[in-house]
C-alpha cells in the first residue's frame, strides 16, 4: 500500500490483532448494561442502554461513528437492531453494530469505504449534497481510524482501472448546434433559478457563449444518458416539467443526442506511443488531504459542491454549520466561491454584496467548543479582489459590525484580526503592517492563531507576520454564543468583501508553525493524481507516470510534478530511456503547453525509491478544456520510452514577417525608466531612497517598473508598480512630522477628518502638491483645475468613512491617498 504525502508502507496488522484478543477476553467475562451519553449534541434523542463497548475501539467507533448516524434522519430508520443488514447503528448493542460497520469500512483508506461510496451513488444521503454526505461519512470513519496526535493526513495510490485512448467526442467550439437543440429547453424551464444572476450554474443565461460554457462540462457526449443536465432530472428530481421527472429527463436526452448525434470520433494516430487512458472524474485520485494536517478541526468549508446556495460543514463535528450562500456571488470551478459587491444585473435588478451565513444555533458549537479550549486556529486560503477596499469582513463570528466574538478582515493591504476576550476589546484591531503591504491581490494562505500564552499571531504563506498583540493574552468566557459565522460580509451586509476564499477552516487548538508551513505547502483546491499506466511499455508490473492535476479555472487544466512510481514495491528500474513526453486530450496531443517535450531522463535503481517513486520534472503546465472534467480523457505520449520509439517530425518553421516600420516620427513622449522614477518621487517629496520601507517596496517592484523610455512600451502592471511606489513614499512623507509640515505648511493633521478639510483646509493639501509634483506650461497634461476637482472629490468622498465613525488616523490616511494620487500619476511616469 502506497501512501502520500511522502508515500509509505503501513499496516494495521497489529492493531486489528490487539483489537480481537480485547474482544477475545470482553468474551470470556459476560455482559453487564450501562446507560451511555451519546456524544454527540445534536443527534436526537437516541439514547445508549444497551452493553457497555468492549474494547477502546469500540468506544472510539461509537463516539465518532454510531452517536453521529444513529438518528432516523441519518440511517437510524433503516439500519438500526430491527432493520436491514448491515445494522452498523444498532442501538441495542453497540458491540453487534461496530462488528456490522467493520464489513462495510475501510480504516486503511476511509474514502474507499462501501459505507461512502454507496452514499455517493446516492443511497440516502441526509443532505441536498452527496458530496457533502461522502466527505462527512470519510471524516468520521477517519476519526474513529484514529491517528498519532497532530498526525499529517495521507493519500493512498492505487491502480485505475486500465483502457487505451482514443475513441472519443468533443463537443463543438461554437454555440450553432446548442442553440437549436439543448439551449431552449433550459431556457423555458431552468431561467427562473438559473440565468444571470440567479443560481450557478448559469445554463440558462441571456448570453448563449456563456450558457454553452457553463453547460459544456454538464453533458457527456459520449453518453448523453450519463450527463448531469439529465441525471439531475431523473435520479435528483430537480425542477422537473409537467410533473413527470422521467419524461423531462428522457426529453433532455433526446436534446442532446440531437447535438452530438453528427460529431466524429477522434482516434488515437496508431504510430504514437502512447500510455493508457485516464479520465478527471472517474481516475482521479484525490490529493487535496496529503499532507495536511486536521486533528482538531470543528468546522471545515471546502466547496465542493460547486452549485445551489448552501455551503456545507464537512468537519464531521456536529451540529454543523452549513452556511446559506446570498447576494452576489458565483462558484469557483475545482472548489471555491467568488463574492461580488452589490449592483445590478443585466435584467437592471440590485443584487446585494455576496456573503454565506450560519445559523445562530448551529454556530453555538464555535462558542461551546472554543471557550472550553481557551484558544483557536482560523485558516482560509483567499484572494482578495483589490486591495482598495477598507473594513472589509472575510471570515466573522459576531453579531453586527460592532460586536464580534472574532474577525479577520481587510483593510487596504492589511489583515486585521478584531477578537473579544478578557483582556481585549472587540473593535480594536491587531494588523499587519501597511508598510509590509502582506496583502495581495492574489491567492493566499491565511493563518490567525490565538492562544493564552502567545496572544494573536497572524501567517501569510507558512509565514509569521511577527507583529506583537499588544493586548495580554486572556480567556474566551466573556464570548457571546448568539452571534453567527459569516463568510464574506458581516452579518448586518454592511462590511462586504470582494474576492474568492477557496477553503475556510476553524480549529480548536492553534496550529504550530510547522504545522502551518505544512498545510500551505499542501495548497488548496480540488487536486488529483492521476495515474498513467505504462507497465505494458516497460515491461514492469503496476507502473504509472503520475501527474498532480487540477482544474485551473473554468478553462483549463494544470498538470503538475510529473513522477515514475510502482504500486509493486519490489520493482526497481533499471536504465529505462524516456524522452519527449506529451499531453494528449481526447485523441490528440495537446497543441500548447507542453511543458516535457524536451524531457530526457533515465529511469534508474539510483535515482528512483520504492516508496516516493523518481521525480520526474518540477515543471508544470497549463491546457485547454474541451469537454469538460467529465469527459476529457487524457493520455501520454513519448519519442522513447524503453524499447518503444516514435519517430516524430517536427514541423517548420512559418516565415518570419518583414517588420512594418511606421514612416512617422517616433513620439516625443516617453517613460521614465525605473531609476528615473525611483529618484523623482523622492525629490517630489524630499523622502530619501534609503528609507527602509521605501527601499524595500523598490526592490520588490523594481522589475515591474519600466525599463525602457518608449512610451508603446507601456502596461497596466506597470502602472499598478508606481502607485504601490507613491503610497509608499506619500506614508513615509505624512508620517514624518517635519516633512509634512515643510511641504503641507498651515494644514493642521490633529483635526478630525470630518472638519480638517473645510474652511481652506483642502486647499492646503492640493496647492501643494500641485508645486511639487505637477509641472507647469506643458501642453499635453491635465490642468491644474481639472487635477484640483478630481482631488477634492477624492477628499470629500473619502472623509465620509463610509457612514461609519472615522478612524483617529483618518485625515493623515486622506492626505496620504491624495499625495498617492497625484504621485503616481502620469505626471510622474511621462517625461
Amino acid at each position: 500500500m502506497n501512501t502520500f504525502k511522502g508515500i509509505s508502507v503501513n499496516s494495521r496488522r497489529s492493531a486489528f490483532a490487539l483489537i480481537a484478543i480485547a474482544l477475545l477476553l470482553a468474551a470470556c467475562g459476560g455482559e453487564s448494561t450501562e446507560q451511555l451519553p451519546n456524544t454527540n449534541p445534536n443527534s436526537g434523542t437516541v439514547t445508549y442502554n444497551g452493553p457497555p463497548p468492549s474494547t477502546d475501539d469500540v468506544a472510539n467507533f461509537k463516539r465518532n461513528v454510531w452517536d453521529n448516524l444513529v438518528t432516523q434522519a441519518k440511517c437510524g430508520a433503516c439500519h438500526g437492531s430491527d432493520g436491514q443488514t448491515p445494522t452498523f447503528v444498532n442501538e441495542q448493542d453497540v458491540n453487534l453494530a461496530y462488528a456490522q460497520a467493520n464489513t462495510i469500512v475501510n480504516l486503511s483508506d476511509p474514502s474507499q469505504s462501501e459505507m461512502v461510496t454507496k452514499v455517493a451513488g446516492g443511497h440516502n444521503c441526509w443532505l441536498t449534497s452527496n458530496s457533502a454526505c461522502v466527505d462527512i461519512l470519510t471524516t468520521y470513519i477517519s476519526n474513529w481510524a484514529g491517528g498519532s496526535e497532530g498526525s499529517a493526513k495521507t493519500v493512498e495510490l492505487r491502480a485505475p482501472a486500465l483502457k487505451e485512448p482514443g475513441a472519443t467526442v468533443s463537443l463543438p467550439s461554437d454555440t450553432g448546434l446548442f442553440s437549436t437543440t439543448v439551449y431552449p429547453l433550459l431556457e423555458e424551464y431552468c431561467s427562473e433559478c438559473h440565468a444571470d444572476g440567479g443560481q450557478t450554474p448559469y445554463i440558462a443565461s441571456a448570453n448563449i457563449e456563456t450558457a454553452y460554457d457553463q453547460a459544456k462540462s454538464r453533458i457527456d457526449p459520449m453518453n448523453p444518458k450519463s450527463s448531469r443536465l439529465v441525471e439531475r432530472l431523473e435520479f435528483d428530481y430537480h425542477n422537473c416539467w409537467n410533473d413527470n421527472c422521467l419524461a423531462s429527463a428522457a426529453l433532455m436526452e433526446t436534446k442532446i443526442l440531437e447535438l452530438v448525434q453528427d460529431l466524429q470520433f477522434q482516434d488515437v494516430d496508431e504510430s504514437l506511443v502512447t500510455s493508457k487512458a485516464l479520465t478527471l472524474s472517474a481516475d482521479g485520485l484525490e490529493a487535496n488531504s496529503g499532507g495536511r494536517y486536521e486533528d482538531n478541526i470543528i468546522a471545515l468549508y471546502e466547496f465542493k459542491t460547486g452549485e445551489g446556495q448552501t455551503a456545507f460543514d464537512t468537519s464531521g463535528v456536529s451540529p454543523e454549520i452549513d452556511l446559506t450562500i446570498s447576494g452576489n456571488f458565483e462558484w469557483v470551478n475545482a472548489w471555491g466561491i467568488n463574492f461580488g459587491p452589490e449592483g445590478e444585473n443585466e435584467q437592471g435588478f440590485m443584487i446585494p454584496a455576496g456573503k454565506a451565513q450560519g445559523s445562530t444555533t448551529a454556530s453555538q458549537k464555535l462558542h461551546t467548543i472554543l471557550t472550553a479550549s481557551g484558544e483557536y486556529s482560523i485558516e482560509a486560503w483567499v484572494a482578495p479582489a483589490n486591495i482598495s477596499q477598507e473594513d472589509a469582513r472575510i471570515i466573522t463570528y459576531s453579531g453586527s459590525s460592532t460586536t464580534r466574538n472574532v474577525t479577520l478582515s481587510q483593510s487596504l493591504q492589511r489583515y486585521e484580526v478584531l477578537h473579544r476576550s478578557t483582556t481585549s476589546d472587540e473593535n480594536t484591531p491587531f494588523s499587519t503592517q501597511d508598510a509590509d503591504m502582506l496583502l495581495q491581490a492574489t491567492l493566499q494562505h491565511i493563518v490567525v492563531n490565538y492562544t493564552p500564552a502567545t496572544g494573536r499571531q497572524i501567517f501569510v504563506n507558512g509565514v509569521p507576520t511577527d507583529d506583537v498583540d499588544p493586548d495580554n493574552g486572556g480567556l474566551l468566557t466573556e464570548w457571546d454564543d448568539s452571534f453567527a459565522l459569516v463568510l464574506g460580509n458581516e452579518t448586518d451586509g454592511q462590511s462586504p468583501w470582494q474576492g474568492t476564499i477557496r477553503m475556510a477552516a476553524i480549529h480548536n487548538r492553534a496550529l504550530t508553525s510547522e504545522q502551518i508551513q505544512a498545510n500551505f505547502e499542501v495548497g488548496v483546491g480540488q487536486k488529483f493524481y492521476l495515474l498513467f499506466s505504462v507497465s505494458d511499455l516497460i515491461g514492469l508490473p503496476q507502473s504509472f507516470i503520475v501527474f498532480e492535476v487540477s482544474e485551473f479555472d473554468n478553462h483549463a487544466y494544470r498538470f503538475a510534478s510529473p513522477f515514475f512510481i510502482s504500486l509493486d514495491g519490489s520493482v526497481e528500474p533499471s536504465d529505462i530511456t524516456l524522452q519527449g513526453m506529451r499531453l494528449g486530450i481526447n485523441g490528440n496531443e495537446a497543441t500548447v503547453g507542453q511543458a516535457w517535450a524536451n524531457l530526457n531522463i533515465v529511469l534508474d535503481s539510483e535515482a528512483y525509491d520504492p516508496g516516493t517513486g523518481q521525480p520526474l520534472s518540477r515543471l508544470a503546465t497549463i491546457i485547454a478544456q474541451e469537454n469538460g472534467a467529465e469527459n476529457d480523457e487524457f493520455f501520454l505520449t513519448f519519442d522513447k520510452l524503453g524499447n518503444n520509439t516514435f519517430a516524430r517530425t517536427e514541423p517548420e518553421e512559418l516565415p518570419q514577417p518583414t517588420p512594418d516600420y511606421p514612416d512617422e516620427t517616433p513620439s516625443a513622449i516617453g517613460l521614465k525608466t525605473f531609476d528615473e522614477i525611483n529618484e523623482s518621487m523622492s525629490r517630489m517629496t524630499g523622502v530619501p531612497t534609503t528609507n527602509s520601507a521605501v527601499s524595500a517596496t523598490y526592490n520588490t517592484v523594481k522589475q515591474q517598473l519600466p525599463t525602457v523610455e518608449n512610451i508603446q512600451g507601456f502596461l497596466s502592471s506597470q502602472q499598478m508598480a508606481i502607485t504601490q511606489m507613491a503610497i509608499q513614499y506619500c506614508d513615509a512623507l505624512v508620517s514624518n512630522t517635519q516633512l509634512r509640515m515643510d511641504m503641507f505648511p498651515g494644514f493642521d493633521f490633529s483635526v478630525p477628518s470630518n472638519t480638517a478639510f473645510d474652511h481652506g483646509g483642502k486647499s492646503l493639501i492640493i496647492a501643494p502638491l500641485l508645486s511639487h509634483f505637477v509641472g507647469s506650461g506643458l501642453n499635453s497634461q491635465p490642468s491644474d483645475s481639472k487635477i484640483e476637482t478630481v482631488v477634492g472629490e477624492l477628499i470629500d468622498t473619502l472623509k465620509l468613512c463610509g457612514g461609519n465613525e472615522c478612524a483617529i488616523d483618518r485625515t493623515e490616511t486622506i492626505v496620504k491617498a491624495s499625495c498617492a494620487a497625484v504621485l503616481g500619476s502620469a505626471t510622474t511616469l511621462v517625461q
